[in-house]
């Protein structure tokens, strides 16, 4: 059976979303790794906004957007229950809690990584909005071991490469904030096999014209 062509950038956060979602369904897709400064046309032909992810199914429908390629990745085959069937309020809250990330905690990221091409206000202006966010998650995590119960779900698997992101801007800095239950939380999803499988490297098909099977199988 044809797999699905998955178009990915190995540190894109929406691109480490759609992996882990393909990876925790036990799913395999044909991976494409590529370069954003160098995007290669029929990436392009199949989604012209440009962006990664980009999942072309064997019968040529495509999904562009990460959230619906981790869906769809999940409605196949979902052994751990990440979308949390038969219980409607977590699945409420995780969507609430994703849309948040997405919609409100991003802009203010992309801000402080960025703060240089942002000028009207400072770096550690754009990390305190940031941290309205982190700090909800906090509290969230003071409950139990993952965001909405004691069982990972799609909520962190899809948040957790953005609050990686976050981290990243300033390391010193966020080891020591007052945020240990989200450093802990962070620290234990990538030092899981499951985040190093998403992040093993691929030479560029750009380069090599060459696909690599990802999915249902850790790297050794």
């Amino acid at each position: 059976m044809s797999l699905a062509t998955l178009y990915s950038f190995r540190r894109c956060p929406y691109a480490m979303r759609a992996r882990l979602g393909i990876l925790l369904a036990g799913t395999s897709v044909s991976l494409r790794e590529i370069l954003l400064k160098h995007k290669p046309e029929p990436m392009l032909a199949a989604s012209p906004k440009g962006t990664v992810p980009v999942l072309i199914l064997p019968d040529g429908n495509i999904i562009d957007e990460s959230l619906d390629i981790m869906r769809w990745a999940l409605e196949q085959n979902d052994p751990h229950n990440l979308l949390l069937t038969g219980d409607s309020q977590r699945q409420e809250q995780a969507k609430v809690l994703i849309n948040s990330n997405d919609n409100e905690f991003k802009s203010w990221l992309d801000k402080y990584k960025y703060a240089d091409r942002h000028p009207e206000q400072s770096e550690i202006f754009y990390r305190t909005e940031g941290e309205t966010f982190i700090a909800r998650l906090e509290h969230l995590l003071g409950q139990h071991r993952q965001l909405l119960s004691d069982a990972a779900c799609i909520a962190d698997f899809a948040i957790l490469p953005f609050i990686r992101q976050f981290a990243g801007v300033d390391s010193t800095w966020f080891n020591q904030a007052p945020y240990p239950n989200v450093q802990h939380w962070l620290a234990d999803h990538l030092e899981s096999p499951i985040f190093a499988n998403i992040m093993h490297k691929y030479p560029t098909w750009l380069d090599s014209n060459e696909e690599f099977i990802f999915g249902d199988q850790y790297h050794k």
